[in-house]
């Protein structure tokens, strides 16, 4: 009795002087690493959090966090069967691995294998260490167990499937399948997800990069494995290792390249980069601009910007048709470039005269040889149609209707309202704005002439294009014509003539060709997307035969077709359009005349007295809006008066008269005589 007394209080004093000397060296180790310090690969991802592009950390490894729920079920099913049977159940450790390590080990008189759990893979993956000693050993068994009790099963897990080796500079699952089978972790096949089980045993013995026949055994032995525990038939076991393993890496993905390196010089130090891009579109229209330059020559290059004009987010941004050529100058970012827009602009003019009501689409303007000054300007095809409709003259992209147009409008104003709307031009230096501007004697970037038809698109209001998420903040629209304006423009562009073996009426769009053939544009919009095309090469150089139509126009409209997404149609007619044919037009809106503002007699000049141009108008403050007064001075009469487009009853002899605003807003107001004189001023009604 005293005997067994003495040994069991032995046992106890041993029991107690393990225990406390566990304690003891757990304190020793110091504070317990969870991977908060770990330096991972900063990413860049699209609007969904799909990857676009990954950059490698300062040690220039491969390391991509990654969550449960981003891998397979049925990889992390394998991983646990082949790799950690007792994972979900243990409390980081299995005694029963280690006594099976232990006791190969005293019989074989050598390490067989190493009764490591995943926790504790991920205790030694956490603190790096190169011996393999029983002090080092036992260091990770309480690292898992703290592990465990810490972070719990789920997290460990992802700790492990973030760091595990997988052989060269790659380190976790997500790195391993990027690199080894070019796709995410959750679509691994059954022998994909068997091979990267297999790796992190021995990283570099089973690259399949390296040595594919040991990684194929590997992978078998994880098949075997899996079959012999019943959980998968051995038929799909069998298919499953008829598969070949890949013999080398592939590249990391790299979408979106330009729009990747911006955002990461613009905050360095954010690990995570959120894009407006969206990731599938970007890829099919990279795809389409790769084989589009290809077909065109080895110098020419395509950037296209795709836009969701309600919102301004750019949706894809291919700013050069292949990154890493050099000889398409693949990392010039071809969207922010300055190039002649040839008649891309012309839209612009006619929404204008649009708006102060010099024109109506089925108004009739002439083509003919015309000069101004020493400047006499000819159309595309040096030939002239006559009379035509305003509406046939932006179809045809007739040059002389837009330099007539451009003329009234005023090239100042219309240079300063595309720089108020956010897309400033760029003249030579020395210049002032001008007639040729009409056809393309300026600057302007791919991406700002995108958001300009963007803001027609949404009605005459631009707002700012977006790209980064993580900046984006709400910003107010800027106006540019119109809302009748706007949309005329949009109804006449939907009528333009497809490119060949393209469906029309589908999209409104304008092409554009700058002199010499330097540059092609087509730039066009449905009821949701604006999307803009560049072709040409980046050096300025020339290039024979490249038209906006021939060249830039197709790539436009397959742009539209790969979105994935049927054309919307475009918004409906605002109210104040004026629907009427050429012969139910008021008189001065049946037929435009370049030189109707030239006085030819001594008539006194036609004038709008009241209201000043850029006056205030305050309404009533409830009711019925009260009439705001029109006083014109000079003219002859029968005059014609429009509001925002739309004619006000006039009575002859009367030089004053009233008309009620339909509400608070913007009002033009023009008056025409029966010589063709106009005058036109824009006031505010609040």
């Amino acid at each position: 009795m005293r005997l067994s007394r003495l040994l069991l209080a032995i046992g106890s004093a041993a029991a107690v002087s393990a225990v406390l000397g566990v304690a003891w060296f757990a304190a020793s180790l110091g504070p317990l690493p969870r991977g908060e310090a770990l330096e991972f690969s900063t990413l860049v991802v699209d609007r969904e959090g799909r990857l676009l592009r990954p950059h490698a950390t300062e040690e220039g490894r491969w390391r991509l966090p990654v969550a449960l729920d981003g891998v397979d079920p049925r990889t992390i099913d394998m991983l646990l069967a082949y790799e950690d049977r007792r994972f979900r159940s243990h409390p980081g450790v299995d005694p029963l691995a280690l006594g099976r390590a232990a006791y190969q080990w005293a019989t074989r008189g050598r390490i067989v294998s190493g009764g490591s759990t995943i926790t504790m893979q991920v205790a030694r993956l956490l603190e790096p260490r190169s011996e393999r000693t029983l002090t080092a050993k036992l260091r990770q068994i309480v690292r898992a167990i703290e592990l465990e009790r810490s972070l719990g099963k789920d997290q460990v897990l992802a700790l492990y499937l973030s760091l595990a080796p997988y052989g060269g500079n790659l380190e976790g699952i997500r790195a391993a399948s990027l690199s080894y089978f070019g796709k995410e972790p959750r679509r691994l096949s059954l022998a994909e997800s068997a091979l990267l089980a297999a790796l992190p045993q021995s990283p570099e013995l089973r690259r399949p990069d390296r040595s594919a026949e040991a990684a194929r055994a590997a992978r078998d032995r994880v098949l075997d494995r899996i079959a012999l525990a019943g959980l998968l038939p051995a038929d799909e076991v069998a298919q499953a290792k008829l598969e070949s393993v890949p013999a080398g890496r592939k590249p990391m993905p790299a979408l979106a390249p330009h729009s990747a390196d911006q955002a990461l010089a613009a905050a360095p130090a954010r690990k995570i980069h959120r894009l407006t891009i969206d990731a599938p579109l970007q890829q099919n229209l990279e795809t389409l601009a790769r084989e589009r330059a290809r077909a065109l020559g080895p110098d020419i290059s395509v950037a296209i910007v795709a836009v969701d004009h309600a919102s301004g987010e750019i949706l894809a941004r291919i700013a050069s048709a292949d990154y890493f050529d050099q000889r398409r100058s693949g990392q010039v970012d071809m969207t922010q470039a300055l190039r002649s827009p040839g008649s891309a602009l012309k839209p612009f003019i006619y929404g204008l005269a649009f708006e102060d009501g010099l024109v109506h689409p089925e108004t009739l303007i002439e083509d003919r040889p015309v000069r101004y000054g020493a400047y006499a300007p000819e159309n595309f095809d040096l030939t002239f149609q006559g009379t035509v409709t305003v509406r046939r003259a932006l179809q045809m992209s007739l040059n002389v209707p837009a330099v007539a147009l451009l003329d009234k409008v005023g090239a100042s104003r219309l240079s300063a309202r595309l720089a108020q709307a956010g897309a400033p031009l760029v003249l030579p230096k020395g210049e002032a704005p001008g007639l040729a501007m009409a056809l393309g004697g300026v600057g302007i970037r791919l991406a700002d002439l995108t958001m300009l038809y963007a803001g027609v698109a949404r009605g005459g209001d631009v707002v700012p294009l977006i790209e980064r998420l993580d900046d984006a903040a709400p910003q107010a629209a800027r106006r540019l014509i119109d809302p009748v304006a706007a949309w005329s423009i949009g109804n006449v562009l939907t009528g333009t003539p497809p490119p060949e073996n393209a469906v029309g009426g589908r999209i409104a769009y304008k092409t554009g060709t700058s002199y010499g053939y330097r540059d092609a544009w087509a730039i066009g919009f449905d009821g949701r997307r604006t999307i803009g095309v560049w072709v040409g090469r980046p050096d300025g150089a020339p290039v024979a035969g490249l038209t906006g139509r021939t060249g830039a126009g197709p790539i436009l409209f397959d742009a539209f077709a790969r979105s994935g997404q049927t054309p919307v149609a475009l918004a409906k007619a605002p109210k104040g359009t004026l629907f009427a044919t050429n012969a139910k037009l008021p008189p001065p809106l049946r037929h435009f005349r370049p030189n109707s503002l030239v006085g030819a007699g001594a008539e006194p000049p036609l004038r709008i007295m009241y209201p000043p141009n850029g006056a205030r108008i305050e309404l009533a403050s409830a009711g019925k809006p009260d009439p705001v007064a029109l006083k014109i001075s000079g003219g002859v009469e029968p005059l014609t008066v429009m509001v925002n487009g739309l004619p006000v009853a006039t009575r002859a002899g009367r030089r004053t008269m009233f008309f009620e605003p339909d509400g608070p807003g913007f009002l033009r107001v023009t008056v025409m005589d029966a010589n063709g004189k106009a005058d036109s001023v824009m006031v505010r009604v609040q």
